[in-house]
C-alpha cells in the first residue's frame, strides 16, 4: 500500500503545474511522500522510485506524441520508450529517498528540514547533471501566489524550498499537535515537551516562507525605462511538412505574408527555424528582409539553421537566431535537446529507428558566452526553445539585457500539457530576472510576459496569426539576476544550522 501511495503522491505533483494549476496538490504530494519516507523502515529507495514514476508518467507523458506521431514509432514502441524514459528519470527521486534515509535521525522537525533541503538539492541537480532535465519543479506552481516573491531573490529553486518546507512542516505539526496523543516513537524521539514547543515551531516554519514571500512581492526590484511595440508571428506550420524541401517556399510566403502589415512595429519576431533553409541558402531572402526592416525602422529576429565550415573541411550545423534590419547579431543555441537536436551514442543509435533520424537532429552547441542581440536599441538575451527551462542559462546575461527573447517550436507535442508547461517556465524566467519575455512560437503559445511573470497578451494555439502589442524595457536588477543561487545557498545553510539546533534540543 505504501508504494501505491508513493505513486499517487508523485502523480499529484504535476497537477499543481500548468495546465491544471491546482497548486495545493503540490503541497499534498510532497507532504505525502515525506510522511511515507519518514515512517518507512526499509526500501526507501523503492518509495522514491514509485514517487518518480508517478511524477513523470503524469507530468512528462507528452513525449509520447513526438515519438509516436513525428518519430514514426509504433504505439507499442513509443509506449516502451516512454516507459524507459519515465523509469530512468525516476532514478533521481530514488536517489533522493535513499539519501534522505541515510540522513534522517528520527527528530521530526530536523528531519523535515533535511527532507526539504534534499528535495531541492535534487531539483538543482536536474538543472545540469547529464545535461539536465529541469522540468516539473514544485516552485513553478506558485508564479502568482505569495511564494512568487521569493523568485526574484533566489529563483524557482528558492520557491521550491518554500513549498517543500511548508509541506514537511505541516506533517511535523500534525504529528506534534497539542490535541490527542502523538505516536510513542515521536514522543520518544522529540522529548516530553514536543507538543508544547514543537507544534507552534513547526507551524511557524510552515507559514514563514509565505509571509516572507508576500513581503518580498511588494518590493519593486526594477523600474520601467521605456515602452516599445512588437509584433510576434505564429505561422502554425505542421511539423509533418516543416522540413519537406518542397514546402520551404510556401512556409516563407506564410511568414512574409503575415508580417506584411507589421513592418512599422519597431520589432518583428519569427519563431524557431521559421526559415527551413540553411542561412547561406537563404542569403538573398535575408538580404531583402534586412533591407525592408532598415527602410521601415524595424528589427527582425528570426530562427534559421546555420552551417559553419571548420578547418579541415568538416561542417557543423547550429540551431540559430539572427537579428537583421535595424537589429544585428547572431545566436547559436547552447543547450540542445537529446534525440531531437543531437543523438547521444550516435554511432549506435543513428538509423536504428526513425525516431533517431529526426530532421535536423545533427546540431552542435554554440559557445557558452555569446554577445547579446541588438534590437535596434534595446539588447536581448536569447533562449531557443528548450533553453528557457534552464534558470542559470537565462540568468547568465540577463543583468546586461533590456528584454528576454525565446523562439520555440512546440509543435512536436501537439495538444498535450508540454507546451503549456513550457510557457509556465518562461514566465518564471521573466519573474526571476525582472525582465519582460517575448515568446514567439510556431503554433503556440506565442505570448508577451511582463517582469512579474504575468502573461499580458497571447495568441491561441494551433492558429496562424500575429500578436501585436507593447513591451517595457526595464532598468535595475533583481537579487537573483545579480547573485544567482547564492541567496538559496544562504537559506540552506540557515536551515542546516536550525536543524542541528533542533536535534540538540530534541524538538
Amino acid at each position: 500500500m505504501s508504494y501505491l501511495l508513493a505513486l499517487l503522491s508523485g502523480a499529484l505533483l504535476p497537477l499543481s503545474l500548468a495546465p491544471y494549476g491546482v497548486w495545493p496538490l503540490g503541497l499534498v504530494a510532497i507532504a505525502g511522500w515525506f510522511h511515507l519516507l519518514y515512517r518507512a523502515e526499509r526500501r526507501l529507495w523503492l518509495l522514491g522510485w514509485c514517487f518518480g514514476v508517478g511524477k513523470y508518467a503524469v507530468g512528462a507523458s507528452w513525449i509520447y506524441v513526438s515519438i509516436n506521431v513525428y518519430g514514426q514509432a509504433s504505439p507499442l514502441l513509443a509506449g516502451a520508450l516512454v516507459v524507459l524514459f519515465v523509469a530512468g528519470l525516476a532514478l533521481f527521486t530514488l536517489a533522493n529517498a535513499w539519501l534522505f534515509g541515510r540522513l534522517r535521525r528520527g527528530h521530526r522537525l530536523a528531519d523535515a528540514i533535511t527532507f526539504a533541503l534534499v528535495f531541492v538539492g535534487f531539483e538543482w541537480l536536474l538543472t545540469w547533471f547529464l545535461t539536465g532535465f529541469p522540468w516539473l519543479f514544485a516552485g513553478y506552481a506558485h508564479l502568482h501566489g505569495p511564494l512568487s516573491g521569493l523568485a526574484p531573490v533566489g529563483g524557482v529553486l528558492l520557491v521550491s524550498l518554500g513549498v517543500a518546507l511548508t509541506a514537511t512542516m505541516l506533517v511535523a505539526a500534525w504529528s506534534l499537535r497539542p490535541w490527542g496523543r502523538p505516536p510513542a516513537a515521536v514522543m520518544q524521539a522529540a522529548g516530553p515537551d514536543a507538543r508544547r514547543v514543537g507544534f507552534p515551531l513547526a507551524l511557524g516554519m510552515a507559514v514563514a516562507p509565505w509571509l516572507l514571500g508576500a513581503a518580498l512581492a511588494t518590493v519593486d526590484w526594477v523600474a520601467v525605462q521605456d515602452t516599445r511595440e512588437v509584433a510576434l508571428v505564429q505561422g502554425n506550420v505542421d511539423q509533418s511538412v516543416k522540413w519537406d524541401p518542397e514546402e520551404s517556399a510556401r512556409i516563407i510566403r506564410t511568414y512574409v505574408g503575415l508580417s506584411e502589415p507589421h513592418w512599422d512595429a519597431g520589432l518583428l519576431i519569427w519563431p524557431e527555424a521559421a526559415i527551413t533553409l540553411l542561412e547561406h541558402e537563404a542569403a538573398g531572402l535575408l538580404g531583402d528582409l534586412g533591407a525592408r526592416g532598415r527602410a521601415a525602422g524595424t528589427a527582425l529576429v528570426l530562427g534559421v539553421p546555420r552551417a559553419e565550415r571548420l578547418p579541415g573541411g568538416a561542417v557543423e550545423y547550429h540551431n540559430a537566431a539572427l537579428a537583421i534590419g535595424t537589429g544585428s547579431g547572431r545566436y547559436l543555441k547552447r543547450r540542445l535537446v537529446p534525440f531531437g537536436e543531437y543523438v547521444p551514442l550516435e554511432s549506435t543509435l543513428r538509423g536504428l529507428i526513425a525516431f533517431f533520424d529526426l530532421p535536423m537532429s545533427g546540431f552542435s552547441p554554440g559557445p557558452w558566452r555569446q554577445p547579446l542581440l541588438d534590437l535596434g536599441g534595446p539588447r536581448a538575451v536569447m533562449a531557443i526553445c528548450y533553453e528557457v527551462v534552464y534558470p542559470e542559462l537565462v540568468r547568465a546575461q540577463a543583468l546586461e539585457a533590456d528584454v528576454l527573447l525565446t523562439l520555440s517550436n512546440d509543435t512536436w507535442f501537439g495538444a498535450s500539457a508540454g507546451p503549456l508547461q513550457h510557457l509556465e517556465m518562461a514566465q518564471m524566467r521573466a519573474l526571476e530576472n525582472g525582465r519582460w519575455m517575448l515568446r514567439s512560437t510556431n503554433n503556440g503559445v506565442t505570448a508577451i510576459i511582463d517582469h512579474r511573470g504575468r502573461v499580458r497578451d497571447r495568441l491561441p494555439q494551433f492558429e496562424s496569426g500575429v500578436l501585436r502589442s507593447s513591451y517595457q524595457v526595464m532598468a535595475g536588477a533583481t537579487p537573483y539576476a545579480r547573485f544567482g543561487h547564492w541567496p538559496l545557498a544562504g537559506s540552506a545553510l540557515l536551515l542546516v544550522l536550525g536543524g542541528a539546533l533542533l536535534r540538540r534540543r530534541r524538538v
